[in-house]
């Protein structure tokens, strides 16, 4: 009887194994880790997680407005992405082109800094706004915001010509090291955005943290800040 009783149960949980693994060949619910993506007029655009819009003066028309939200509402991972689907904005989130540039497109966002998320069409044309890209002499204005959007800060303001070239010597000079770990004796390192102005529609935008010793940031892999970066922070 226990070997008859140790067989059933074997082959109750060989039944649930088949059907669970039948579920998902046939596209059954998943847990899907999105990219920011929005798809219009035939085309993938990816969200520039390094830029933001540098004024609403190069907003152009209003070419649309998200018809789907796919987080939160697709588990099926065979799911095609249609016209109007959106990673993460809501349904009715308007859709505007940016003036010059038809590979890019901005969506109204409350929780960006300047209102606006910014796509690129990752088909048409390259990812171009790592800090490499940077065109350091035209750097016109720089912004520092602490905290997390919406509920970001802006404290400190540099457009003195003299000032914009220490503070870009500063970051051009940060030492890479992928392997530094923060302090973490004081909790959770206090956040901020530099936000770079260089004229053109797109802004360049990277996070900084301070651990109560260091400033670090991420230009591409984690790097180190000299102490002079302090003297741009207010107390």
């Amino acid at each position: 009887m226990r070997r008859l009783n140790k067989f059933l149960v074997l082959f109750i949980l060989l039944l649930f194994l088949l059907v669970g693994c039948r579920s998902n060949l046939l596209g059954g619910q998943a847990v899907i880790d999105w990219i920011d993506f929005v798809k219009w007029d035939g085309i993938q655009y990816e969200g520039i997680r390094s830029g933001i819009l540098a004024d609403e003066q190069f907003i152009g028309e209003k070419i649309g407005e998200v018809k789907f939200k796919v987080a939160d509402n697709v588990t099926n991972s065979g799911y095609k992405i249609k016209n109007g689907d959106a990673a993460f904005h809501e349904k009715g989130t308007e859709i505007y082109s940016i003036e010059g540039n038809p590979d890019l497109l901005a969506l109204k966002d409350k929780n960006t800094i300047n209102g606006y998320s910014v796509y690129y069409a990752r088909d048409k044309t390259n990812y171009r706004w790592h800090f490499k890209n940077v065109p350091i002499e035209k750097v016109n204005a720089i912004e520092i915001y602490q905290g997390y959007a919406p509920n970001s800060k802006m404290i400190t303001e540099i457009q003195d010509t003299g000032k914009l070239n220490a503070f870009l010597k500063i970051l051009s000079s940060s030492k890479e090291n992928p392997n530094f770990i923060h302090e973490e004796t004081i909790g959770d390192p206090a956040y901020f955005e530099i936000i770079l102005y260089t004229g053109e529609p797109i802004a360049y935008q990277f996070d900084m943290q301070f651990d109560g010793e260091t400033y670090f940031w991420h230009p591409g892999n984690t790097s180190i800040l000299s102490s002079e970066f302090e003297a741009f922070i207010p107390n």
